[in-house]
């Protein structure tokens, strides 16, 4: 086709061969730490409680204030969503490599400095702990863009779909890894300190300061496979399509491309010249041309991942319990400060492994047979349809026989999050925009889902609340309760449903047919009407 860069040809037709391996464990790993960071704390959380907010005469362990679980849980998605806006513009404006080892650096550093969280009282430990999660965060937020645009970036046309959802199902392994270092380290704490239960000795039930090393360790653990990464992410060659449409420079761009592909590709200088000089590829992400050709797209991406996003973070919260509810996790005063960490790491590690990370491996396999948009419609719709099957008979539900089906149920809406728009969402952004504001595009979509999360985190955290002031979790006010949460989560997926209309579809296009790069004046091909529609 004339106007096609052979060495954007070379990547799009490319075997898939070692260097697209490497290229999914290298981005992968930033992901991995992700899922391990911001999953982790809510292992720690009681344990928090229990150190620093007990009262030995009260019958209950301490927990955390509404206030201060909320900061400690709630800081790092708030920075990961100014990350991601921040480094997401930042990849298009200094190039995705320069940027992707910032974002490494602050995450291992921050990592560290989380299990180092310093003060005599609750207030500087909180504050410290907050401090650091939420830079943690920002560098997490920008790994988020340049993941996604540096996989779709280096990909081939006919798997980049299962190799971006292979970045993104390394949360998965996070997720897992987290709940299995919680396992170690409370069981070889366990092991060393036999120590009663609260109820039969609230002062014997925590030995300090030992006690207080158990959720510093896990924390700190995120920063390991960060900081082995970090060689390989600097030796990686800055993507073909941002060194030849962004920087224009074509010769770099072939030699760089020369030696991942291990061929002898030409130096294509008038082309690349000719190319980013067309009115086509000028439009910045303010123009009316972009909201012409893009604006719907945007706003797809952005809608969906934002709905997605309240019920997958709500969902998340409900786990404790959801577990405590069915007898998976004892009351919290049968239990002694570690035992109470080992059991949730253990629910949780479960639900994991059953759930979350087959419907991450699903999408891998099946994404570029079946399609980014039927993926995400049927994950919409089997998330809608096991939300209102929750939600309706819940009365039924919480019976003690039931609670089996209710795990069942529940793990569904799990696994179709994951083999569905968890990770469609995060695919479809680094494929359908221009080079030139891939990341930044990316960037505001995720900010979006991440802005649905805190939604669904906070909002729901006092919405599940019961309407019966008695049974509110202590400093709560009243909410609208379990079952009536389950049906407004029911209605937001069946929302996302509806927004999945505005998503093209990507499968088995180059990027630049998707983003309309190709056409070398304004609509000389129908290219860019192809790209714009929207398949129903």
């Amino acid at each position: 086709m004339p106007g096609e860069l052979g060495v954007l040809n070379a990547l799009d037709v490319a075997k898939t061969q070692w260097y697209h391996f490497t290229a999914i464990v290298i981005a992968g790993m930033g992901f991995f730490t992700d899922a391990y960071d911001l999953f982790c704390i809510s292992l720690v959380t009681k344990l928090l409680g229990r150190i620093y907010y007990s009262d030995p005469t009260a019958p209950k362990p301490g927990t955390l204030p509404p206030n201060v679980q909320a900061a400690v849980t709630g800081v790092a998605l708030c920075g990961t969503l100014a990350g991601q806006l921040f480094f997401g513009w930042l990849g298009d404006k200094l190039g995705r490599k320069k940027v992707y080892g910032i974002t490494l650096i602050l995450m291992v550093i921050c990592s560290f400095a989380s299990g180092l969280s310093f003060g005599s009282s609750a207030k500087g430990v909180m504050a410290t702990l907050c401090f650091f999660r939420f830079w943690l965060g920002f560098g997490i937020g920008g790994d988020y863009p340049l993941s996604a645009t540096i996989m779709s970036e280096y990909a081939n046309k006919k798997t980049r779909g299962a190799f971006i959802a292979a970045v993104f199902a390394m949360q998965g392994f996070g997720i897992l890894s987290g709940g299995i270092v919680a396992l170690i380290v409370s069981a070889g704490f366990d092991h060393k300190y036999k120590v009663p239960s609260y109820q039969e000795n609230p002062q014997a039930s925590l030995v300090l300061p030992q006690f207080d090393y158990v959720w510093r360790i896990i924390l700190m653990f995120g920063a390991v496979p960060a900081a082995l990464t970090y060689y390989w992410r600097m030796k990686m060659p800055e993507t073909a399509r941002f060194t030849a449409l962004v920087a224009k420079n074509a010769k770099q761009a072939a030699a760089d491309m020369s030696k991942v592909l291990n061929v002898e590709l030409e130096v294509e200088e008038e082309k690349v010249q000719k190319i980013t000089e067309a009115d086509t590829n000028k439009f910045g992400l303010f123009s009316k041309e972009f909201a012409k050709r893009h604006g719907l797209h945007l706003v797809g991406t952005t809608t969906t991942w934002f709905l997605l996003d309240i019920a997958f973070y709500s969902q998340n919260l409900f786990q404790k319990d959801i577990f405590s509810a069915i007898g998976w996790i004892p009351p919290a005063k049968e239990m002694n400060a570690i035992h109470e960490v080992y059991k949730i790491a253990r629910a949780q590690t479960l639900i994991a492994l059953c759930s979350t990370v087959p419907g991450y491996w699903f999408t891998v396999a099946f994404i570029d047979y079946m399609g980014r948009f039927a993926i995400q419609l049927m994950g919409f719709f089997f998330m809608t349809v096991f939300m209102f099957a929750l939600a309706i008979p819940y009365d039924h539900w919480t019976k003690k026989e039931n609670r089996i089906g209710f795990v069942v149920m529940y793990s569904l809406t799990f696994f179709f999050a994951n083999f569905g728009p968890n990770a469609t969402t995060f695919v479809v952004p680094a494929e359908i925009f221009p080079a030139r504001l891939r990341s930044t595009c990316h960037g505001i979509s995720a900010a979006a889902g991440k802005a649905g999360a805190i939604v669904g985190a906070f909002g729901f955290l006092y919405a599940a609340q019961s309407k019966d002031p008695t049974k509110t979790d202590k400093g709560y006010p009243t909410g609208i309760g379990i079952k009536n949460s389950l049906i407004m989560l029911g209605v937001i997926n069946f929302a996302g449903m509806l927004f999945t209309l505005l998503v093209p579809e990507s499968k088995g296009k180059s990027l630049e047919e998707l983003s309309g790069e190709k056409e070398e004046e304004a609509e000389a091909t129908g290219h860019a009407g192809s790209a714009r529609t929207v398949p129903v």
